[in-house]
């Protein structure tokens, strides 16, 4: 192997895998400009073209994708063993990065990882605030974290919350405007507040469950969001009801600035999951993290 081909090859894959020379470059820490060099570098040195370049985009060709998917595994497993003697140090270390939604980044995240920080400070954390369903093994992601229903059966997955419950809320000043909804259906008839979902880029449809009876009701109104901490601003101000998790709303509703309706429609469902390929080389610091983020009754 030449020198430099390795450097050459993560980028790459970079590429490969994010389909853009900004977001690979800032990954890899280079100008785009040096980036695209390597590549035509590599292009020319294998004799075949490896990337289709447009204004708007970057994808692998046929050979570019073979290539993608033969040696993107094995640099890899590279990472993990380079990240595995990190066990031989005196002191966990390592870099971990981490996708989640807002909502889970925010109250179940960061309350553990400030302890856990502060007692493993050789330990860096990185969390990409996504709502979409990412691919953690395409992205380089070392875990993400979903809903337990969410997480594929390839995965092991680790709770790391309590079970959770949706909430259909808005401001007493609304409800003397609007009569208060007693079924799912009538949520037609009110001002709610959208989430726009960014994995399909459709409108989240509010789901709820009686009795066993399940509804999906597709929601109207002036505003579209794609985090729940929008939505929930949102409400507050008065622009309508929003479905959002129930723990966001509670201090809210105890202090009489939200009143919760369609209670009995929000049933308990399976709380989030941290979830990482079941063939994934297990460092020290991202053991010590699975066990620090760990949902204990």
């Amino acid at each position: 192997m030449q020198r430099g081909t390795l450097d050459d090859l993560l980028s790459f894959v970079a590429v490969g895998r994010e389909r853009s020379f900004t977001r690979a470059a800032a990954r890899l820490g280079v100008s785009q400009s040096a980036l695209s060099h390597t590549i035509r570098a590599l292009e020319a040195r294998l004799g075949v073209r490896l990337l289709t370049r447009t204004t708007r985009s970057v994808s692998p060709t046929e050979a570019g994708e073979r290539l993608l998917q033969s040696i993107g595994p094995r640099l890899d497993e590279i990472d993990g063993e380079l990240a595995a003697l990190g066990d031989l140090r005196e002191k966990p270390a390592g870099t971990i990065r981490i996708t989640a939604a807002d909502h889970v980044a925010d109250t179940i995240l960061w309350p553990k990882l400030v302890p856990f920080l502060r007692r493993y400070p050789d330990i860096k954390v990185e969390i990409a605030v996504d709502a979409s369903l990412t691919d953690i093994v395409a992205q380089r992601f070392d875990a993400g974290v979903r809903n337990g229903e969410q997480v594929a059966k390839d995965m092991i997955a680790v709770r790391i919350s309590p079970d959770m419950r949706m909430a259909v809320v808005g401001t007493p000043s609304y409800f003397r405007k609007r009569p208060v909804p007693r079924r799912p259906q009538e949520l037609v008839e009110h001002s709610c507040i959208n989430l726009r979902l960014p994995t399909h880029g459709g409108l989240y449809a509010w789901e709820f469950e009686k009795n066993g009876r399940e509804l999906r009701v597709r929601v109207d109104g002036q505003l579209v969001f794609n985090r729940t901490s929008q939505m929930l601003n949102a409400a507050v101000a008065g622009f309508g009801l929003a479905y959002v998790p129930e723990d966001l709303t509670e201090a809210h509703v105890a202090k009489g600035r939200l009143v919760r309706v369609l209670e009995d429609w929000c049933p308990p469902y399976s709380g989030y999951h941290l979830y990482y390929p079941s063939r994934r080389q297990s460092s020290a610091a991202f053991a010590l993290l699975v066990d620090a983020l760990r949902h204990r009754k």
